[in-house]
């Protein structure tokens, strides 16, 4: 068999079944057995299973892995996955003296006899990479969109055998760990909207790239990831969330961004119907805002995400160039909750150019109904005309005429604000001006960012900041 042809599902669960080393279980709830049975189906499956089972009862359920809120999410995907790899380590002594252990575990919804919903679901494999390591885990949210219930068990069975082949053989790298994951599965079939790996054998694999990855391979168009970096489902973190969100490059976060994300915040939080502890603080990076050159620079990414966290902030990567799209998704996840957009007067001058909506059939009318209807309200941040020194903002908005009367219509609906508080002093500072001064070795830009960001990219180097560059430009100065 030629090296570079790509295994079929069949092969990998042979090639798995032929190892005399990989040893496992499979718990399944949802969709069939579907995984199990493509090992089963390879044949040699005795060398590779130690047990299957599917515990559709809610109460058998509760007695192998306790009580669930629900049974379809990650909590119960977790207990799956500790209780049948914990079985398998108190069973099989001695045969683990001569095996890497795995437990494959998934819990899903597939679509239902009236097709009302959406096939979804959490995929896991724990497993060891060498016999008597400690286990690695992966842990992963899909979202199915084949349209028959048939398609979508033979798309799960799939993965399952991808993601179990590539746990073992596919980890070099996280091109590789992605593309055999997802081979056979295009957008089309199979998103896979949250990736998460843990263990001593995966430490290379960052999950803030893997989460870039995602939604640069098109196997998703948005995935997130917590303050601590940790990556985390849409629709789990932000269900029925009021939302305020930012979209910028942050390459880096300066003053302006943070006294635009508290005044914007203030203001927001006097809405009616926003509850503080009911609301997530989300800034957006999109693909676009990424690309330099053409290229996605992972190690740009990784400064931005690294000081995005540090400061306590939830951070998104989406494919949504458009506004619009963007708010259209977070809609579909926040049911009805109260969605706020901060953004500045340029970017609202992109949203009411007419030429950005070529696309669409209703043109600009057809995005606003689309992007900004209920619950949607944007505030705007000013800017200041380096030409005049005056402030540009709502009140002084450059727009076409014919356009005046949906600009009013915003305002009059409460759909759109002037960000009331803001500091004029800062209103100069750029992030382009930051970067340059950055990369040019001048000190000045450490008064444009807040101390916090000072200190970490100082501390940690961070676009492309070098210490000798500032003692070579302070010499230069005093010579």
């Amino acid at each position: 068999m030629p090296e570079n042809r790509r295994l079929t599902t069949e092969e990998k669960a042979l090639k798995i079944n032929l190892r005399e080393d990989i040893y496992g279980s499979f718990a399944e709830i949802g969709a069939g057995q579907e995984v199990a049975a493509n090992f089963f189906k390879a044949g040699g499956s005795s060398g590779t299973i130690a047990y299957t089972h599917s515990a559709y009862d809610m109460k058998v359920s509760d007695s192998l892995y306790g009580k669930c809120a629900r049974y379809v999410c990650e909590d119960r995907l977790l207990q799956m996955l500790e209780k049948e790899y914990s079985t398998l380590e108190e069973t099989l002594h001695e045969r683990a003296k001569k095996s890497r252990f795995f437990a494959f575990a998934n819990t899903v919804e597939s679509l239902n006899y009236h097709k009302t919903n959406q096939g979804q679901g959490w995929i896991g494999l724990k497993f060891q990479d060498e016999i008597g390591n400690v286990p690695n885990e992966i842990v992963m949210h899909i979202k199915m969109h084949d349209t028959s219930h048939k398609r979508q068990q033979e798309a799960l069975g799939i993965l399952g055998v991808n993601l179990i082949h590539a746990a073992y053989f596919e980890h070099s790298s996280i091109e590789n760990f992605l593309e055999a994951l997802t081979y056979r599965l295009p957008h089309s079939r199979v998103e896979i909207d949250m990736l998460r790996v843990s263990g001593a054998d995966l430490q290379r694999l960052d999950n803030r790239i893997i989460a870039l990855k995602l939604v640069k391979m098109g196997l998703t168009d948005a995935t997130m990831f917590d303050q601590s970096g940790a990556v985390l489902q849409p629709r789990t973190a932000l269900y029925k969330k009021n939302v305020l969100l930012m979209r910028g490059r942050f390459r880096p976060m300066t003053k302006v961004h943070v006294d635009m994300i508290e005044s914007g915040t203030e203001q927001y939080l006097k809405e009616q119907d926003v509850d503080l502890d009911k609301t997530v603080l989300l800034l957006e990076l999109t693909l676009k805002d990424l690309t330099a050159d053409g290229e996605i620079s992972d190690t740009d990414f990784i400064d931005r995400a690294e000081l995005l966290c540090s400061m306590g902030y939830t951070v998104m990567i989406s494919n949504y160039l458009k506004h619009y799209k963007m708010i259209e998704y977070l809609s579909s996840i926040t049911k009805k909750k109260k969605i706020g957009v901060l953004l500045g007067i340029y970017n609202l001058q992109t949203i009411f150019d007419e030429k950005y909506y070529n696309t669409l059939n209703g043109g600009l009318l057809e995005a606003f109904g689309r992007g900004f209807g209920h619950n949607i309200k944007m505030y705007v941040y000013p800017a200041l005309n380096v030409e005049t020194g005056e402030i540009y903002d709502v009140d002084s908005f450059d727009i076409p005429e014919h356009l005046r009367g949906l600009l009013d219509y915003m305002l009059k609906t409460n759909k759109l604000a002037q960000i009331k508080k803001f500091d004029r002093k800062l209103l100069h500072i750029l992030s382009d001006d930051v970067l340059s001064k950055i990369h040019s070795g001048v000190s000045s830009w450490e008064d444009d960012v807040p101390e916090s960001v000072m200190k970490a990219i100082k501390f940690y180097q961070l676009f492309g900041y070098r210490e000798e560059k500032f003692n070579k430009a302070r010499v230069e100065t005093s010579s």
